[in-house]
């Protein structure tokens, strides 16, 4: 296929209308049409500017391209390759506008007592489980309570999450406050991982500018030393990196999302970072408080395995998201690089009965699309998008009520996607042979 062809040029800056998180930001933001969810009256237009304003700066690119100009390929070849077959790395005939239409206007409706509902129904399991461990505490129950917990810990997020996109509430100052209150209480720093998050989103699919899970470029990937290499693709190590992430990011990359001084963040958002970091800590010290009261083995038990828990399901997820398929799915940089094609790389997954707890996160096509768009109306919009979206939609392989068949994805996907290419603007994952010998066995 035609896009297999690796360009000779070199690397290309990301397009103007995606700037990195450190330029300035425009002075009089606009709210681009692909991402209003339905046309607006005059009545309600100064309330909608104010939530399309929030969720500009916490859900959606600074700037997007117009829904007739981003990449419109009707009447042409788009999505077809040399033989005739489908070419994932070809812009689609169709573009934001087209998906967006598709969409039921009330899927894009924020109830904010639902979400809350949510919040109260995980938070009281969370407590409800760790008063029974702590009853019974005895070692047929720990392993349990630490995969269920640790598996709540990951729904808290996932609220946490829908905070940080604005699609938990319109009201900025209840999403900020929530989103505190639940990622805190699991040592995540809210406005840093909420403006990392964002750079993710207005970034995903570019080898150099995507924020979580993307590619090596080869140059990088050789420059790391051998061991390096091998704790980073050989499982389990790969699935433990989170927190690691949050204080010094990914090779090739500097800052830290605790750090208010971190070229992560712009000038103006320091405050948040201080304040995101300080209740950080605020946690953190209550945990070394518990652990003189109740004993540290206790905290450990109660909290500490939970946690490293939680941190497996994120890892878990958030890598099968954009790694994995059967199909070899392409990543872009340069002129190739759209928000548009860099989301309809990201996949679909099917948790079986996890589906439900974790709030149908692995329903994420649209979710990157639509970050806006409540977690609760994901299956609907998806389902009204197919469609549009065509051979760019790939179904989910059915889960039973466990997830099991995800971890032979997760090991092939290890053992294959290494680096992509240093040049070249729709690029593949490459197989490091040497050290696919030394990953975990199939």
């Amino acid at each position: 296929m035609a896009t297999w062809v690796l360009s000779e040029c070199t690397l290309k800056p990301l397009p103007k209308f995606y700037p990195h998180p450190r330029n300035a930001l425009p002075s009089k933001p606009t709210v681009p049409s692909s991402l209003r969810p339905f046309p607006t009256s005059k009545s309600t237009n100064l309330f909608r500017f104010r939530e399309a304003k929030w969720s500009l700066n916490v859900s959606a690119p600074l700037r997007v391209p117009s829904v007739d100009g981003e990449d419109n390929g009707r009447g042409s070849t788009h999505g077809v390759g040399d033989g005739g077959g489908f070419d994932p790395g070809a812009p689609p005939p169709f573009n934001l506008g087209d998906i967006r239409a598709a969409i039921p206007k009330h899927c894009w409706v924020k109830d904010p007592w639902r979400s809350m509902s949510y919040v109260v129904r995980d938070v009281a399991v969370v407590f409800g489980m760790a008063a029974v461990a702590a009853y019974f505490n005895n070692w047929v129950v720990w392993p349990l309570y630490w995969v269920a917990q640790g598996t709540m810990f990951w729904a808290l997020f996932v609220l946490g999450h829908d905070c940080g996109h604005g699609s938990f509430s319109n009201n900025p100052k209840l999403n900020s406050v929530v989103g505190h209150l639940l990622h805190s209480s699991i040592l995540v720093p809210y406005h840093g991982w909420r403006i990392s998050h964002r750079t993710h989103h207005q970034n995903h699919g570019h080898v150099e500018n995507d924020e979580s899970w993307h590619p090596l470029p080869v140059k990088i990937y050789k420059s790391l030393d051998k061991m390096t290499q091998i704790f980073r693709f050989t499982l389990p190590f790969p699935m433990l990196a989170y927190p690691f992430y949050l204080w010094n990011r990914s090779p090739g990359k500097n800052g830290s999302h605790y750090n208010p001084n971190s070229e992560l963040f712009l000038p103006n958002e320091r405050k948040d970072i201080i304040t995101s970091t300080a209740s950080w800590t605020a946690m953190a010290a209550l945990l070394v408080g518990l652990s003189f009261t109740m004993g540290p083995v206790q905290v450990l038990k109660l909290y500490g395995v939970p946690y490293w828990m939680f941190v497996l399901w994120l890892d878990l997820v958030t890598y099968l998201h954009h790694h994995g398929h059967e199909d070899k799915l392409p990543w872009y940089r340069g002129k190739e690089w759209s928000y548009l094609r860099g989301g309809l790389t990201t996949i679909d997954r099917d948790y079986g009965w996890i589906n439900n707890i974790h709030h149908d996160i692995g329903t994420h096509v649209i979710h990157h699309l639509f970050p806006q768009i409540p977690h609760y109306n994901l299956i609907e919009a998806t389902e009204a998008a197919k469609p549009v979206l065509g051979k760019y939609y790939r179904e989910p392989k059915k889960s039973g009520p466990l997830p099991l068949h995800l971890l032979g994805v997760l090991v092939r996907s290890f053992k294959q996607d290494h680096y992509v290419s240093d040049t070249g603007d729709v690029v593949y994952y490459q197989t490091d042979k040497e050290l696919a010998g030394s990953a975990v066995p199939e």
